[in-house]
């Protein structure tokens, strides 16, 4: 984003193990930002996503997102390590019913959402997201793995789709 010229459009900060302290941070960058948001999400981050664009009709990029994350994320109740800090932290059971609270069972407004999907992703089934933004601009992709392996190739796409190019 530095390298277009677009480093004061962007925001990555790192987000707490609380959903609802994730949640709050996020929404206190949106109420901070100048100018159109536009949110982007991988994962857990995709579901966060979903609920923050549909909370503040907001646009939202979900990279092979997690749909049910309440469900999928129970088993992890308990110490985990981040794997990017390699910090480690408590997933509380609090945390589960804080994800199902920002479910959202159903989309508003698809037009308003880009899916960027592998199929070969090996956390979370491709089909489940597919379905779920049904109406949304879909890019499925067949292989790749859960990070998103063509993330490269697809920058393009997501800039174009926030409305930050030509």
């Amino acid at each position: 984003m530095e390298a277009l010229g677009l480093g004061h459009r962007f925001w990555c900060g790192q987000l707490p193990p609380s959903p609802s302290e994730a949640i709050a941070l996020a929404e206190r960058q949106i109420a901070a930002a100048a100018t159109p948001v536009t949110v982007v999400g991988s994962s857990l981050g995709g579901y966060y996503a979903t609920h923050l664009a549909e909370k503040h009709r907001l646009k939202g990029v979900l990279v092979n997102p997690a749909v049910v994350a309440h469900l999928s994320l129970a088993e992890f109740v308990g110490p985990q390590t981040n794997l990017y800090t390699g910090e480690a932290f408590e997933f509380r059971p609090e945390y589960i019913a804080a994800l199902r609270a920002i479910e959202v069972p159903r989309i508003s407004r698809p037009q308003d959402f880009l899916l960027l999907v592998e199929t070969g992703d090996e956390v979370l089934d491709y089909r489940q997201a597919v379905v779920k933004y049904a109406g949304a601009r879909q890019v499925v992709l067949e292989g790749g793995d859960h990070s998103f392996t063509r993330w490269d190739a697809y920058l393009d796409a997501v800039l174009e789709f926030a409305g930050l190019t030509t």
